[in-house]
Parts: C-alpha cells; sequence; structure tokens
C-alpha cells in the first residue's frame, strides 16, 4: 500500500482508472489518482456497500488538507443510526421526511409541509444540491431568494419547515448531511406567538379592507374580525361547528402538539353572520371558503389580504392602511379592543381566543395604554 502522504511517493504511483488507496482505519480509505492529481475517499458502512466521495476542493499536493476532508466524512457516514447510510440531494432528504409523515398518519401535515416545500424549495438550486455537501452559505443564499415580496415572519416559517426535514433526515433517515449548515439565525421580527407581527388596525380600517376584499376573501376576513381567531382555525372550521350561539373552533399547540379544542361564543353581530353564511349549506362543508369550493390555504389568505390592501391604498380614499397588515390584524384587533374598548377581563379574552394571559401581556398590552391612562386617572392618591 502506498505512502500518499509524501508527494515523491505519489509522483511515482502508475497512472491508472482506479486511485491508489491508503487505509486510514478499518473500512475507511483515502485514494490517490495519478494523473490528473485527485483525491478521493472511500468508506464500508455496516452493510458492505462502498461509498465514495470525490474530495474536489483539496489540492492535489496537500496530503494533509485530503487526510482532514476524508476523515470529516468518515464520522458524518459513522455517526449514522441506521445500518445503510443514505446519500441523496436536498429534494430527496425532504421527500423521506414527507413519506415518514404520511407513514404515521400525518396526512395534514405532510400536505401542509408538501405545499412549504413546492412553494420555496423544489424549483431552487438547494433542492439538487447533495446533502452532504450543502453549506451554510448554499442555505443563506435560498433563504435570501425568499425575501422578495415576504415579510421575514413567513420566511422564518419556511425555513422552519425545511430544517425539520432536513433533521428528520439526518437523525432518524440514515441520510448524510451537516446540521450545521442549515442552522441559520431567524430573521428577526415583531412578533406574536404564531410569528405573525402584530399590526392594529381600527374599525374604519378593518371597514375599508374587508370593502376592498374579493367576496370571499371579505367574508372570511369578517369572520375572523368576529371571532378572533387566527385564519388557520376558522379556515379548519366546518359548517357545523357553527351552533347558533358560538363557533367550534381547535389549533395545535405544544411539545408534545396536542389538538385545543374551544367554544368561541358570538356576539349578536356574529350570530347574525354566521347563520347568513351556513343557511342551506351541508354541515360537512368548510365555513369558508376561496371561491365557493377550495377551503383556504394559508398563502392565499395572505395574498388576498395584500391585494386588499393594496386597492384600498390605490383607490385615493381617505383610509390607507399601514405596511405589513395581513388576515392576523383582525385577530389582533379583536384581542385588543375586547380589552380595551369593552373592558373583559383578560382571563375570558384568553379562553375566548385561545391564547394565553402571557401572551396577552407581551403582545397586547402596548395595544390599549388609552384605557391604562383612563383608569389610573380616576385612582385617588
Amino acid at each position: 500500500m502506498p505512502d500518499l502522504s509524501k508527494k515523491r511517493e505519489r509522483d511515482r504511483l502508475k497512472v491508472q482508472r482506479d486511485p491508489h488507496y491508503l487505509k486510514l482505519a478499518h473500512g475507511a480509505y483515502l485514494g490517490f489518482r495519478r494523473g490528473p492529481d485527485t483525491w478521493t475517499a472511500r468508506y464500508r458502512s455496516r452493510d458492505g456497500v462502498q461509498q465514495y466521495l470525490a474530495l474536489t476542493e483539496v489540492a492535489s499536493y496537500d496530503y494533509d488538507g485530503a487526510k482532514r476532508a476524508a476523515e470529516d466524512w468518515f464520522r458524518q457516514l459513522g455517526a449514522s443510526a441506521v445500518r445503510s447510510v443514505k446519500r441523496a440531494t436536498v429534494r430527496a432528504a425532504a421527500e423521506a421526511y414527507l413519506a415518514h409523515l404520511m407513514e404515521h398518519g400525518r396526512a395534514e401535515a405532510a400536505k401542509e409541509a408538501l405545499g412549504r416545500f413546492k412553494l420555496t424549495l423544489w424549483s431552487s438550486p438547494l433542492a439538487d444540491l447533495p446533502l452532504e455537501s450543502a453549506t451554510r452559505d448554499d442555505f443563506r443564499d435560498w433563504r435570501r431568494g425568499l425575501t422578495a415580496g415576504r415579510q421575514p415572519r413567513s420566511i422564518n416559517r419556511q425555513v422552519r419547515a425545511v430544517i425539520a426535514a432536513l433533521n428528520f433526515a439526518v437523525e432518524e433517515g440514515g441520510h448524510i448531511g451537516n446540521p450545521m449548515a442549515w442552522q441559520l439565525q431567524p430573521l428577526a421580527d415583531d412578533t406574536d406567538e404564531e410569528g405573525e407581527t402584530a399590526v392594529f388596525l381600527d374599525s374604519g380600517q378593518r371597514r375599508a379592507l374587508i370593502a376592498a376584499a374579493e367576496p370571499h376573501a371579505a367574508d372570511f376576513f369578517r369572520g375572523l374580525e368576529l371571532t378572533g381567531a387566527r385564519p388557520k382555525e376558522l379556515a379548519g372550521a366546518l359548517v357545523r361547528d357553527f351552533d347558533g350561539a358560538a363557533i367550534k373552533l381547535s389549533h395545535r399547540k405544544g411539545r408534545p402538539v396536542k389538538l385545543r379544542v374551544r367554544f368561541t361564543v358570538l356576539g349578536t353581530d356574529g350570530v347574525e353572520f354566521f347563520s347568513r353564511v351556513v343557511k342551506g349549506r351541508n354541515a360537512k362543508d368548510p365555513l369558508f371558503t376561496e371561491d365557493g369550493s377550495q377551503p383556504w390555504r394559508r398563502h392565499m389568505w395572505a395574498r388576498k389580504a395584500r391585494a386588499a390592501v393594496a386597492r384600498c391604498n390605490e383607490s385615493g380614499g381617505s383610509v390607507i392602511l399601514p405596511d405589513g397588515v395581513g388576515a392576523y390584524a383582525f385577530r389582533h384587533a379583536r384581542i385588543s379592543e375586547l380589552l380595551q374598548l369593552h373592558n373583559i377581563d383578560p382571563i375570558s379574552v384568553a379562553h375566548q381566543t385561545g391564547t394565553s394571559l402571557a401572551m396577552i401581556e407581551r403582545a397586547y398590552m402596548r395595544f390599549i395604554p388609552s384605557a391604562m391612562r383612563e383608569k389610573l386617572a380616576a385612582v385617588k392618591a
């Protein structure tokens, strides 16, 4: 076996198609191909399958650099939790995650993740890169390409979905990759518990936004305004979830994730509105739809909200809506007004809207300074 550590020994090697190999450890070899003077790493996994990696970034004369690169790769392979490792693209690793979700009965989670991957990953150059060679710079470039037309909170959600998929692929699926490459720091944003920027709209602004929205979107936004629901909760509600006085809403939260169900009591306006919405419809129909049949999807309610904001601001009217307004603004407004204008206690507001006292204090107290000043003014020293 040749001594590849010495350049003069490498220069004497026979020019041939296959590399000359030097054993570094059991099943682990460093190879040198004379002629093009290139380095290769070879590893035999427990199932006897030979794995190869061309060390293309190592200069031909640099034995120490080639050895370090090969050993880094061997550590990745040797640390795999499965008998047979998988060397595949970023896309293949993400697809393995989707298959895992489906296999374990999480069809809705798989559907949502697939939607995110189609929107942000499949068409990007990152998807076709080998997972094991993808670097942090590659992932930063990919994330940078998501910034057009998206808020930081939206980008962070897309990145988290990909991170979850790749972590599973490496930790559970036997794919080779370096998790440090895709552990990106979230983009800074002022957010609530759902990753949405808290933008407050007064009643006049809400009326203007709803008036500028398309009919199906207008109904959806009005439903959000009357319930304070998260858009995803209301999008998932069925006609049968309205009982004539309250509406059944649910969302998943916590670790481990649990389905949390609540009944949001409606005022007179809410009862009249939802009674109209459900009239003559099948109990199993979605309560709200994008176009009369298609259930609402996250990217569509965001798109419809942006379109309504633009339409309102370009109309030349007296109401100008602030930047960053989305469907969540109706939830923020509902919670803030229940606290400030209607003097409903925070515990009841938290129960009604499916949030927590800690979240109310963190995200909504800044919207009610006038109410606090009035209460303090009434206090006699």
